[in-house]
């Protein structure tokens, strides 16, 4: 194989030539032959090359023609949406989402399962959630797996990438020590050995969606915030408005102490932000002072319902709930603070369903806190705002991890990089017609 000087073969520059057309079409298309070329920075020979490979491949299709400048009608472009398929699941806080979608993020069939009783984590079940609900949203589409490019997992905790064997999951929170959640899944036999299995924190996988899809669009530094049972960041240093190169790093933000001996957190430790903040804790509080939440036995037993009682509550000018969704918005502002002055964000961006159900009543609150705790210069370059994607968010953000690594590889699909190399793994997803 030839190499050039900077080390790369002739592979790795056809990978990239791919990689690139692929990624400008995704984000920016449809658009013709000649214009991908000064988009991508490819010349004419390259552009008709790859885009010839790619239409082979099944990757791209035509999508209209548009008048020229006094010459031959130009054939637009796009990525064909039915070309390959993702897997987005959300490990979320009162239930396992599986959601399946085209290659253009439309989604083609969900199934949800719920943790019973609440809060539980068993990592069995939770596993077994995961197999179920992958082969139901592939039973309910009728695909399937030659052309699924992958599967993402958001969960809770910190997840080691690195780790031999596969994805560890570390979760303080949830019980979970250095779980091998990646060498569990690929047990079950669910897919075939090709097919990888993508994991990481779910607050990095909404911060990825919503960079890519939503709110966050445009921005070149962000902070997104998950605000469920409990909170979380991520940190997004590099948005592309193309997508392909953004970096995030989840950040356990819920978990900086705001209060020395203050309230217990569910990590064990004492005073975090997560213990004033979070959901769970928020309901906790309510039922403390005499309001609803779980300690109520007649109240709603699932957290969802019992925090929209407890807005409704206070949107009827019930004091107690007021008071505790003002404390709440305060914590959060002042925590908010913490990140403006250490990060300097363009923009923050609240989503996870709590932040979302409660976000209209409390967001003019919390801008109030965050600024008033925060340094002048960086809170007036900063933007506080809902995210854009809804509750779906994590699992969307999820199927990018796959769609990330398709971009990389060109729109080929690759072994797991865990497993022994295979003939067949580095080809093409779907057949040459």
């Amino acid at each position: 194989m030839t190499t050039g000087r900077s080390g790369r073969t002739v592979r790795d520059l056809r990978r990239g030539n791919r990689g690139a057309v692929l990624q400008k079409l995704y984000f920016g298309g449809p658009m013709s032959r000649q214009e991908l070329g000064p988009a991508t920075g490819l010349s004419s020979g390259s552009v008709s090359n790859v885009v010839g490979e790619l239409i082979a491949d099944g990757l791209l299709e035509e999508a209209g023609v548009v008048d020229s400048d006094g010459g031959r009608p130009r054939t637009l472009l796009r990525v064909s949406p039915g070309s390959a398929h993702l897997i987005g699941v959300d490990v979320g806080e009162t239930r396992v989402r599986v959601e399946l979608f085209d290659l253009t993020l439309t989604e083609l069939a969900r199934a949800e399962t719920p943790l019973l009783p609440r809060g539980c984590y068993d990592v069995g079940p939770i596993v077994d959630h995961i197999r179920s609900g992958i082969g139901a949203v592939l039973a309910q589409a009728g695909v399937g797996t030659d052309r699924l490019l992958g599967v993402g997992v958001g969960v809770p905790g910190i997840v080691d990438r690195e780790a031999p064997g596969g994805a560890v999951v570390h979760g303080q929170t949830i019980g979970w020590d250095t779980v091998p959640l990646e060498a569990l899944l690929r047990a079950t036999g669910a897919l075939p050995q090709e097919v990888p299995y993508l994991i990481d924190n779910g607050a990095r996988t909404l911060g990825q969606a919503e960079m890519w899809f939503g709110a966050g669009r445009g921005a070149r530094d962000a902070v997104v915030v998950l605000f469920g049972s409990g909170v979380g960041a991520s940190l997004i240093t590099d948005g592309s408005p193309e997508g392909g190169s953004t970096e995030g790093t989840p950040l356990e933000w819920g978990h900086l102490t705001v209060s020395v001996r203050g309230r217990r957190c569910r990590c064990g430790a004492r005073g975090c932000l997560e213990a004033y903040t979070g959901a769970e804790s928020l309901l906790a509080r309510w039922a403390e002072r005499g309001g609803g939440g779980p300690a109520d036995a007649a109240g709603p037993a699932d957290e969802e319902e019992a925090l929209a009682a407890l807005l409704t509550s206070a949107l009827a000018g019930d004091p107690v709930a007021r008071d505790v969704l003002d404390e709440t918005a305060e914590y959060l502002g002042a925590g908010l603070s913490d990140l403006i002055n250490l990060f300097r964000p363009e923009r923050i961006l609240i989503g996870g369903w709590a932040g979302l159900l409660l976000g209209p009543y409390v967001l003019p609150a919390v801008r109030e806190h965050a600024r008033r705790h925060a340094l002048r210069h960086p809170a007036a370059r900063v933007s506080i705002d809902l995210g854009s994607l809804g509750p779906d968010a994590v699992t969307v953000g999820a199927a990018t991890l796959p769609l990330s690594a398709f971009f990389t590889t060109g729109g080929r699909r690759t072994a797991p990089p865990a497993a022994p190399e295979q003939p067949g793994w580095h080809t093409a997803l779907t057949r040459r017609g």
